[in-house]
């Protein structure tokens, strides 16, 4: 069964203003964020990553920087592992949007949701899974495939593979610069790992030594 290492981007100054990002461009990874991305190349350089997969946006993409350079692969961009589509919502504070009566509606029951021009989770989540189950059929059962993307959207899919009520998604944690790592076989899912941070002691699956013949 493919290996499927969901990597949260790296911290970021955007999150300190009390706003919601969103997909609003221009969100760069901080300091602590760079040095998050280094380690994160330092604990995967020794895994047999076969491919890496990365959100479009800019603090996803500056997360996988130093684990493709690590790994000598080339970075390949998913419009599917993009962030949730928060729509007006973008840039907003939450402390307004606290206030407001639809985000009782996201806390409680956010499959009911749809961001105002943006996504519903239900659609963001069916993003997400349909893009992962493409990378399935598109990778050997073996393969460890890195995809960087964001805190719901990983949360999102961790919940769909476990079974869970998409309501019940915002209970599983992601911390930046995490790993929740996914095995998706034919005869079943399994979590290895979840919101794990380096250092790592991921379950590698072994090679299957060929039979010789008798001489």
């Amino acid at each position: 069964m493919p290996f499927f290492l969901l990597i949260r981007h790296g911290e970021n100054e955007f999150v300190k203003t009390g706003k919601l990002a969103g997909r609003l461009p221009e969100v760069h990874l901080n300091d602590r964020g760079q040095q998050q991305a280094v380690e994160l190349s330092e604990a995967l350089g020794q895994i047999p990553i076969k491919a890496i997969y990365s959100s479009p946006m800019e603090r996803a993409r500056e997360t996988a920087a130093p684990i493709t350079q690590k790994l000598g692969l080339d970075l390949q961009i998913l419009e599917g592992l993009i962030e949730t589509g928060i729509g007006e919502w973008a840039g907003q504070e939450i402390k307004s949007l606290s206030k407001l009566p639809e985000w009782k509606t996201v806390q409680q029951s956010p499959s009911r949701f749809r961001f105002p021009n943006g996504e519903s989770f239900m659609e963001c989540q069916a993003r997400l899974v349909n893009t992962i189950e493409s990378l399935v059929k598109f990778h050997q059962p073996n393969d460890i495939i890195a995809c960087i993307s964001h805190a719901d959207p990983i949360k999102l899919l961790t919940a769909y593979y476990l079974g869970m009520p998409l309501d019940h998604f915002q209970r599983l944690g992601c911390d930046t610069a995490s790993v929740t790592v996914l095995m998706l076989g034919e005869k079943g899912v399994m979590l290895a790992k979840l919101n794990q941070r380096p250092p790592f002691n991921f379950p590698i699956p072994e090679k299957k030594e060929k039979s010789r013949g008798k001489t």
